[in-house]
């Protein structure tokens, strides 16, 4: 009869009969050849944890070479660049009435942080009314939205004001146009102001602009007729064609509207608090 011995032997036999590993002989690195994967991963680790200057030395692999005299790579948004962007540069004519009125804005500095100097006023016979200048340093917030944050001072017919700003700038969806800005003036004096602005091409040239602006103050200020609460609103269409995109003439129509004290202040001057306007002017940047 057949008899299976290796399955008949105890097991203390089969242990001493497996092949025996002395490593007394070995190399290093021939150990580490005959260590399970697990156990390497961790010795590598421990020799990283150990050395970290020499093992994670981005120069480690050049051979001492470098950019041999040549200025580093620069990224796309460490370049300077700057614009400036006249919005309204127009006449309005308004019953028996002449003026000027413009609206521009300058910009310097890189992608995330740049200087924003802006201006909007009207000139009557010569003279500067209602002019609002502003200097801001704006961060970009998202690829759409900048915050910005400096200073605003009134100047023209009426007491001079200076506030400080903060308020935030760019494309709501739909690519509408938004600049809301928050203002803290003198004595305890607050203010408010909303502009937003929408093209619709209605060719690749002829392009129609609706356009709304609103300031809301807390105090009224009679020498610069200006009303507690809603102030004024101004709204209007323009309509420009580019004779090429950096320059477009453009004609429009825009209802104005004072109200609270401002308006009686007005209407008391033999004026009229809400008129429509006739306009014609030009846009342009660089």
């Amino acid at each position: 009869m057949f008899v299976n011995a290796w399955a008949e032997e105890p097991e203390s036999s089969k242990m001493h009969r497996m092949p025996s590993h002395d490593h007394s002989g070995m190399s290093h690195d021939e150990m580490m050849s005959h260590e399970p994967a697990a156990k390497i991963q961790v010795h590598s680790l421990v020799q990283d944890l150990s050395h970290p200057a020499t093992n994670r030395d981005p120069h480690a692999y050049t051979d001492g070479l470098d950019f041999s005299g040549l200025s580093r790579p620069k990224m796309g948004d460490e370049d300077y660049l700057g614009s400036l962007i006249v919005d309204r540069l127009e006449g309005v004519s308004a019953r028996d009435d002449f003026s000027m009125t413009y609206d521009w804005q300058a910009w310097f500095g890189q992608d995330y942080n740049r200087v924003v100097v802006r201006a909007e006023g009207e000139i009557d016979q010569g003279i500067f009314k209602n002019a609002r200048n502003e200097l801001l340093w704006g961060h970009a917030l998202t690829a759409y939205w900048d915050t910005q944050l400096g200073v605003r001072y009134d100047s023209g017919l009426g007491a001079d004001r200076a506030w400080a700003a903060f308020g935030i700038q760019g494309l709501a969806p739909y690519w509408i146009y938004i600049e809301a800005t928050a203002y803290i003036g003198e004595q305890g004096r607050t203010a408010f102001r909303l502009e937003t602005e929408y093209n619709l091409l209605i060719t690749q040239k002829l392009i129609l602009q609706p356009r709304l602006e609103v300031n809301f103050y807390s105090q009224s200020d009679s020498s610069r007729l200006v009303s507690s609460g809603l102030s004024n609103i101004e709204a209007g269409l323009r309509l420009r064609y580019e004779v090429k995109r950096e320059f477009a003439p453009y004609i429009g129509i825009e209802w104005a509207s004072t109200f609270g004290s401002a308006a009686d202040i007005i209407s008391a001057q033999g004026k009229k608090a809400e008129e429509t306007r006739f306009i014609a002017g030009v846009h342009f940047w660089f």
